[in-house]
Order: C-alpha cells, then sequence, then structure tokens
C-alpha cells in the first residue's frame, strides 16, 4: 500500500529531500513523484553558488599561510632575543606588515576573521547548507550528501581541499556515471592524502628502491572494501596488494609548488613496474591507464552492483530495505552501466519506496536542515553557518570528519541515543523565531497530515510559542523520514 496526494507529499519531502517548507505540500500534493523526480532534470542540478577557490588553490593558500604564520613566530623569537641581549625595543618589522595578508585574497585580516583555514571551510559549508536550506525539492542535495558520504574523506586531514572535493569528485558526477564519480574520487589529492595513497610506492620502483620505503594498501583496501565491490565479496588480500600497486604513483604536486601544487598528478618513479593481476584479470603495464582500467572493471562489476544498490535503498527507504527494491535498484545499476541519475529515477518510482511506515531516523545534519528549511529565512541569521557546523558536531556528526573511512553510519541504531541532546539545539531554534512564527502554522506547512492527533494536542496546549515549536522539531513524525 502506497499513500496519495498531500500525504504522499509530505512523505515525499521528508523522506527524498530534507522536508517541506512555506506552502510545498500543497504544490507538491498533484504529482509528488513527478516533483521529486522533476528535481533531477533541474538546470545546474547539484552545483553550489558561489565563487569559491579550488583544492588546488585552496591547499596552497594554506600551505603559505602556515608557512607565512611560522615564520612570524620565528621572527617574534628572533626579536625578542635582541631585546633580551641589549634591554632595547626593536623597530617595528616590515617583515611582519608584509606577511599579515590573506594568500588568497591579498587583504589584511580583520581582528573577527578566522585563521585562514577555518574560513575557507565556513565558506564551503555556507555553501553546502545555503544549497540545501534553499533546494525546492532537495532530492538531488540529498544525493550529494549521500555519495560525499560513500567516498568520504575527513577534514582532520585535508582541511582546505574538504569542501572543493565535493564540489570537484562528487557534484559534476551525481547524475552521471558512477564510473566516472569513482574515478573523480579515487585520483583527487584529498582521497589521495586521507588515505596516504600520495607517499606510497611500489617495492620495485625507482623511488622504492632509492629509498628502501614501500606500499600502503589503505586507499586500495577502501576501494574494495567500500567504495565497490563491499565485503565479502569475493576478493582476497592478494587483490588488494595488487591494486595498491597498481595505483602507486597516484599522487599529487607538493602545495608549496606556486603555480601547480596540490593537483594530482602521476608520478612514474613511485609506480610499481610490470603487469598486475586483480579479480583473475590481468592488466597491462600502461602507468596511470593501468589503475584507471581497473577501476572502470570495478564500477561495473555485479558486486558494486548490489553493494550500492543496497546502501542507496538504506539511506531513503529502510535500515533493513526490501529485498524487491534492492533487487531493482540492483539491475537498473547493471543495465544503465552504472548511470546514477536512472538509478535515482529507480528508486522514486519503486512503490517499495513509498510505503508510509516512516522507519528512517534523520541523522543529526538532515534533521538540523530541516529544522531550518520550516522557519526559512528568520531561522538563519547571516554570518551564523559556524553555529550550524558546530551542532552538528554537538550532535556527533561533523561536517567533513567521520570517523572512520566508511563515513557516517546510517542506521537509527547510530542515532538513536543522541536524540534527547538535539533538545538543546532545538530550543535555541525556537527561542530565536518564536516571536515571528505561529507554531500551528508551521506545523501545517512542515508535517501536514504526518502529524497524528497526540502531536497536534501536545503542540496546542504548549505553555508558549517557543515550547510549541521545540515540540514541534522534536516530535517523532518530524525526527523521522
Amino acid at each position: 500500500m502506497t499513500v496519495q496526494g498531500k500525504d504522499a507529499a509530505a512523505l515525499a519531502l521528508h523522506r527524498f529531500g530534507f522536508g517541506p517548507m512555506r506552502d510545498q505540500l500543497v504544490v507538491v500534493a498533484g504529482d509528488p513523484r513527478g516533483a521529486i523526480l522533476a528535481d533531477l532534470d533541474r538546470p545546474q542540478a547539484g552545483s553550489v553558488a558561489g565563487a569559491l577557490p579550488t583544492s588546488s588553490e585552496a591547499a596552497r593558500a594554506v600551505f603559505d599561510f602556515q608557512a607565512e604564520r611560522q615564520a612570524k613566530q620565528k621572527l617574534a623569537q628572533r626579536l625578542q632575543k635582541q631585546v633580551d641581549s641589549d634591554g632595547t625595543a626593536p623597530p617595528s618589522s616590515q617583515a611582519v606588515t608584509a606577511m599579515s595578508a590573506d594568500p588568497l585574497t591579498g587583504q589584511k585580516p580583520t581582528d573577527n576573521q578566522p585563521p585562514l583555514p577555518q574560513q575557507l571551510f565556513l565558506n564551503e559549508a555556507k555553501a553546502r547548507v545555503d544549497a540545501a536550506i534553499g533546494a525546492d525539492i532537495g532530492f538531488v542535495e540529498r544525493l550529494v550528501w549521500f555519495w560525499s558520504n560513500h567516498f568520504c574523506i575527513s577534514a582532520e586531514k585535508v582541511v582546505a581541499m574538504a569542501g572543493p572535493y565535493e564540489r570537484e569528485a562528487i557534484r559534476p558526477y551525481v547524475l552521471g556515471r558512477f564510473v566516472d564519480m569513482l574515478q573523480a574520487a579515487e585520483s583527487h589529492p584529498a582521497m589521495l592524502v586521507y588515505l596516504d595513497n600520495e607517499q606510497s610506492m611500489g617495492a620495485d620502483s625507482i623511488a622504492g628502491i632509492n629509498r628502501d620505503k614501500g606500499l600502503n594498501e589503505n586507499l586500495a583496501r577502501e576501494i574494495m572494501e567500500l567504495h565497490t565491490l563491499g565485503v565479502r565479496s569475493g576478493y582476497t588480500q592478494k587483490d588488494v596488494t595488487s591494486l595498491a600497486n597498481v595505483i602507486t604513483g597516484w599522487t599529487l604536486i607538493p602545495p608549496a609548488q606556486p603555480d601547480h601544487g596540490g593537483e594530482f598528478a602521476f608520478a612514474k618513479r613511485l609506480h610499481e613496474p610490470g603487469d598486475k593481476i586483480v579479480l583473475g584479470k590481468t592488466y597491462p603495464d600502461t602507468g596511470l591507464g593501468q589503475g584507471r582500467a581497473v577501476l572502470a572493471d570495478l564500477a561495473r562489476h555485479p558486486a558494486t552492483a548490489q553493494h550500492v544498490a543496497e546502501k542507496l535503498a538504506r539511506h531513503f527507504v529502510a535500515d533493513v530495505p526490501p529485498p524487491t527494491l534492492v533487487a531493482k535498484l540492483e539491475q537498473t545499476f547493471k543495465d544503465s552501466d552504472g548511470n546514477l541519475k536512472e538509478l535515482a529515477r529507480t528508486l522514486v518510482i519503486a512503490d517499495e519506496s513509498w510505503a508510509p511506515q516512516r522507519g528512517k531516523l534523520k541523522p543529526p545534519s538532515t534533521w538540523i536542515v530541516a529544522v531550518l528549511r520550516l522557519a526559512g529565512p528568520m531561522a538563519l541569521p547571516p554570518n551564523a553557518i559556524g553555529r550550524v557546523t558546530g551542532a552538528q558536531a554537538a550532535l556527533g556528526e561533523a561536517l567533513w570528519r567521520p570517523p572512520a573511512p566508511n563515513g557516517y553510519p546510517d542506521t537509527e541504531a547510530a542515532w538513536i541515543d543522541g536524540v534527547p541532546h538535539r533538545l538543546d539545539i532545538a530550543n535555541e531554534f525556537a527561542g530565536r523565531v518564536a516571536a515571528n512564527a505561529d507554531p500551528q502554522a508551521l506545523l501545517d506547512a512542515g508535517l501536514g497530515p504526518l502529524a497524528s492527533a497526540q502531536t497536534r494536542q501536545t503542540v496546542e496546549r504548549a505553555e508558549s510559542r517557543a515550547q510549541a515549536l521545540t515540540l514541534l522539531v522534536m516530535a517523532p513524525e518530524f525526527l523521522r523520514s
């Protein structure tokens, strides 16, 4: 049994998007499936607004920033030694003044401006959150978030590249082919640094012989276990080692280089020479092409289709997704050569995706965006992106900082114990917007027919507008998709 009309509209916007805003329930009610599908055909779907630096530009800027900061510290120590030695105050240093400009903009920082690495991160975070809050439907943005978590990296190791990585390796391919996203993600400098491939070298490579260093298997293992085939899919440790040798030489130009630092590079001197066997197939040594050939075959492997299908169904529909839905997605993946737009269409068209049972608990970040969308522009003051990223971190889902290469978990068990902690954020939100918000109107706009009689009664009987808004966004119907 599937839902219809306004019930289906409310279900669709919570399950496939970030929740309703304004009068969307009325607008979408005529054709909920069509509205979700139309988001896939929207011009510039998946892109974000704003002039943001590339990953290599950001990496060079952060390198320059850190080098200048170190130089300032050393210069200050040198000047202090001069004071200590002769007891006189040194003249002001022109070197300190010259090093005070932002490496990207050339402008001098203000007292309230955060350090460059943090500012770059916040700029990227704002572009991401703005795209989610302002999305008409939000389905494509949800897909971006899904794939970004699938091919995750961590700002703990690559703070300058975390946001650019998503813009460069995920967004351009979110409605394209899986093989292209796979190639872009695995060869992106952020991924190479995150999983330690930039220094990996074959034992018999020129660098390996000269430097007595060797192989790092981290990236190869995660490509097979997490990004393509999945666990228990038939590959062996020998396959992992072979793939690790295949992708030796996949590295990046050091950010210290002023023109192309931070960009991807294939370093032949690091590459293990010779043909290699992966999953029973021999790949001739064509340098960079050898790795691309292996990735292309992994992208089209039947185990990859099954792994991706199950993850996608789990993310959007149920922690234990219906086997029939997984089978439909798996078949579409195979038949379309990994066309992610067709995969998304199949997800929306399938009746299993429209079951009225709402068993998915929204992860913290998705819930936060749903809350912000509910009240509209008044919910997020200018320059408040730090509050959003702080709230995400407080709830255990810090932006672009997953605890491990498998990304943030996608099941209720991972988030249910943290639900009470959402109350503080709900209270802060409610206190900020209560003066200009009508709780009953927002309940109708945000939940509509999904709201139970008990929830409606609870909101109605609240002692204040702020309390009513808190109860609304903490209601079971609002917490689930």
